[in-house]
């Protein structure tokens, strides 16, 4: 089977979709570049209903999670997954990576977050950054249309900051949704082993214990 995912505002959360296919083992997903603005753009049909096979598939779905929930049996499945630990990280992995430097961190924050000199938006985060990683903010991976920068471009954006395409690599944001903006990059680059930080900085900055750097 093949997925595919586009969201109204271009990337964003169907870059966190696509991650979250991959973890679960399928490797078959695809994002459509700049999303429903792009593909309304480009003059393509769309249609503000969804189909009664859509309609009744959600249905199933939602029934079936209910039953879960309550400890019922549900029918037989048909969506297999097979998790891939490789490609999301915990907190205690980063906190390990800061000794053994075994994989560059990237954060997808803006600029002022990383170093500090703005307060996180969220209540009892601290400012700053984890120690080690280096910062692209994901809006510098798009163009003016919300779609990827070309393979070329995206390239040199990674190499400006110092990311080699040869090494691991694990990406992180605010709460785990745009580090997917960054980690699809590198996929379009060849590089699909890259790990994803899924508590982010929400989880990092609301510790007392986990150390810290600013500007």
């Amino acid at each position: 089977m093949i997925w595919l995912f586009m969201m109204e505002k271009g990337l964003f959360s169907a870059a966190r979709v696509w991650w979250m296919f991959r973890v679960f083992g399928h490797d078959r997903v695809w994002v459509l570049d700049g999303g429903l603005p792009r593909w309304r753009a480009s003059g393509y049909d769309v249609e503000s209903s969804a189909s009664s096979d859509a309609i009744l598939k959600a249905s199933a779905a939602t029934e079936a999670i209910e039953k879960v929930y309550k400890g019922q049996t549900v029918g037989p499945l048909t969506f297999q997954t097979k998790f891939q630990p490789h490609l999301v990280w915990n907190i205690d992995q980063v906190k390990k990576n800061i000794e053994d430097k075994t994989h560059q961190h990237i954060d997808a924050r803006s600029k002022p977050r990383f170093d500090g000199t703005v307060q996180e938006p969220r209540k009892g985060i601290r400012s700053g950054h984890v120690p080690g990683s280096k910062c692209i903010p994901f809006a510098q991976l798009l163009d003016s249309s919300q779609t990827l920068l070309p393979a070329d471009e995206l390239k040199k954006r990674f190499e400006q900051e110092g990311i080699s395409l040869e090494s691991p690599a694990v990406t992180s944001c605010g709460t785990g949704v745009t580090a997917c903006i960054l980690a699809l990059g590198l996929h379009r680059l060849r590089k699909s082993d890259v790990a994803v930080y899924d508590g982010s900085w929400t989880e990092w900055g609301a510790q007392s214990n986990t150390p810290v750097d600013t500007l």
